[in-house]
């Protein structure tokens, strides 16, 4: 119990800075961000009206109370882009960034943790050198001029797989929200011809934060199946005759679970919060793509408001991981 009062505690605390540090960036930045609403050729009584609307007349820690205040009831405020308040089109992005991801670590976890192990195993082999290349590769290459090349030889050379978007051309128009993730969408809709067409679309750009993720999966993966079968018990299950297969998927891969947790846990908080440049090139209508669009378009309440989500998910994803350590390994209660 006090465990887990100490996560709420330290949650909230790293919310609290989170939000004390974005709330000081908005004020530090030299926009006026009443001119950000009003345009520059306002009157000077539409400026001082505006700032007095906005709460901008008041002293600094009564702006930050009442803006803690609005973002804990949800409040972000509203885009100076579009009028619309920001948590609603937060809401409306997020689950394209959160399909991505999920299929992206998916790809990472399935094809890196076998890799890890393999080259584990095969130590100092053309296998392990292979598997480690592949990983460096990941690391070495810009995640956007692999997706440029990407979509360069399968969509505009080979024509086998769609170009950028969610879906063809103006077929989101005949898809209804439900969840916001497009395929399950297109699922409830009972339309194959677009489940098939959002599936399409996800390929490569979830194949690429798969290929990242699963250069850190199985570095990480390899490195920790290592020092596990340098142990003793591992030497002394050998000895005894018991099977490789039982001493690697059982004993070896059981002790290296938790520590691979905080692994995947990392690398799906990266994808969700690092996918900006992949859905920029694939014109992805996430929440990377909705960042950037506000950054160019100094829509700084957007950028605030996406900043906060990030680092919200960060915390929150963290905090499992947290709970799911202490729920499997006994001696981290």
């Amino acid at each position: 119990m006090k465990a887990v009062l100490r996560t709420l505690l330290a949650t909230a605390t790293t919310l609290f800075g989170l939000l004390f540090v974005t709330f000081l960036i908005s004020r530090m930045l030299p926009a006026d961000p009443v001119l950000a609403v009003v345009g520059d050729h306002a009157s000077q009584a539409l400026v001082d009206r505006t700032r007095i609307e906005l709460g901008l007349d008041k002293p600094l820690l009564v702006q930050f109370g009442l803006y803690i205040g609005n973002v804990l009831q949800g409040d972000l405020g509203q885009s100076v882009r579009t009028g619309e308040p920001i948590a609603s089109e937060l809401a409306r992005v997020f689950p394209a960034t959160l399909e991505l991801a999920t299929l992206g670590t998916l790809i990472g976890v399935l094809a890196g943790v076998p890799l890890g192990i393999l080259a584990a195993l095969r130590k100092d082999t053309l296998i392990d050198h292979l598997v480690r290349f592949i990983g460096l590769m990941g690391y070495s290459f810009p995640i956007f001029w692999l997706g440029l090349m990407g979509l360069l030889v399968f969509y505009a050379t080979l024509g086998v797989l769609p170009g950028p978007g969610r879906l063809d051309f103006g077929y989101e128009d005949f898809v209804t929200p439900i969840t916001g993730l497009m395929t399950i969408d297109t699922l409830l809709a009972g339309d194959m011809d677009l489940f098939r067409n959002a599936l399409a679309h996800l390929i490569l750009p979830a194949g690429l934060l798969g290929y990242y993720s699963l250069a850190y999966i199985s570095r990480m993966t390899r490195s920790l199946m290592l020092g596990e079968l340098r142990q003793e018990y591992i030497i002394t299950a050998r000895v005894k005759g018991v099977s490789e297969t039982k001493i690697v998927w059982k004993h070896a891969l059981g002790n290296i679970k938790v520590p691979l947790i905080t692994v995947v846990a990392l690398s799906y908080a990266g994808l969700l919060e690092g996918s900006v440049l992949t859905e920029t090139v694939f014109s992805w209508r996430g929440l990377g793509l909705y960042i950037t669009d506000s950054i160019f378009g100094q829509d700084m309440p957007a950028v605030m408001g996406g900043t906060i989500v990030v680092g919200v998910i960060f915390i929150v994803i963290n905090m499992l991981t947290d709970v799911a350590y202490r729920f499997l390994d006994p001696r981290s209660r």
